[in-house]
């Protein structure tokens, strides 16, 4: 695990979120990216070293309305920035972590992703994160 990579928001709605995490932060979206394999558009903040990135689904079927029709809005999920994301899958598996997706899968803001069981981490949903090199 290099850093935190960014905190995921899940949202209702985009526009309006990111009017509010705009006014909070002080700073415009860098970046909006629809995922469709996930059923969700995103929205990436950047200050400083931090990045948050808000969350809308895309249909009722979507992860991210799963999660707000049963939590409402808030913290979906943390991401961590990995070197190799094949070598940190299987460090993990041993210790014990269920991994929801073995192999990475192309996610927003130019990573591959993989996701840890919420169970495996106290209820957290963790993203493992690396930069695809171009």
């Amino acid at each position: 695990m290099q850093k935190i990579e960014h905190l995921g928001i899940a949202v209702k709605d985009l526009k309006e979120a990111n009017k509010t995490y705009q006014a909070l932060l002080g700073v415009a979206p860098y970046k909006e990216e629809r995922v469709a394999s996930e059923g969700v558009v995103t929205s990436f903040f950047k200050t400083g070293e931090s990045k948050i990135e808000l969350l809308a689904a895309t249909n009722e079927n979507s992860p991210i309305a799963k999660f707000i029709a049963k939590k409402g809005e808030g913290i979906h999920h943390i991401a961590f920035a990995v070197a190799d994301i094949n070598a940190e899958v299987e460090r993990l598996k041993k210790e014990g972590f269920v991994v929801l997706n073995e192999t990475p899968k192309r996610g927003a803001d130019n990573k591959m992703v993989v996701f840890l069981h919420p169970k495996s981490a106290n209820g957290v949903l963790v993203e493992l994160c690396q930069e695809i090199k171009k």
